[in-house]
């Protein structure tokens, strides 16, 4: 077995006082798999700006500014991590879900461009 040594051992990262976390079952149980980019995003904001309970009120401008998102974005993003039960939300609040008993969900074809939505109903190649 390889031994494994800090390549900054004065950058060890260490838990901070406020209450943060990110669960390696997003990974191992291919959670994160399910989510689009813009979803992995939100999900990585909730997840650090969340109380212990995974709460937290940010609004939408507040969350599309910071991640550089527009409405559309934000809301596909939202509706994404919603479906594969990471997270819930009730307007103003977003809780982040615990993963426990959480199956992912059978994975998920990557969003479509509407251009290329567009093609495919025209008839014409993507």
């Amino acid at each position: 077995m390889m031994s494994k040594f800090p390549i900054l051992p004065q950058r060890v990262r260490r838990v901070p006082r406020q209450f943060s976390w990110i669960d390696q079952r997003l990974v191992r149980e291919q959670h994160l798999d399910q989510c689009s980019h813009a979803a992995a995003a939100l999900y990585l904001f909730l997840v650090t700006v969340g109380d212990a309970k995974g709460m937290s009120y940010y609004a939408d401008p507040s969350i599309m500014q910071r991640l550089s998102m527009d409405q559309n974005t934000l809301q596909a993003a939202r509706d994404n991590l919603v479906q594969v039960g990471l997270i819930a939300f009730k307007k103003p609040l977003y809780q982040v879900l615990s993963l426990d008993g959480t199956p992912p969900q059978p994975a998920m074809a990557q969003p479509a461009r509407l251009g290329e939505l567009f093609k495919q109903a025209l008839g014409g190649a993507s």
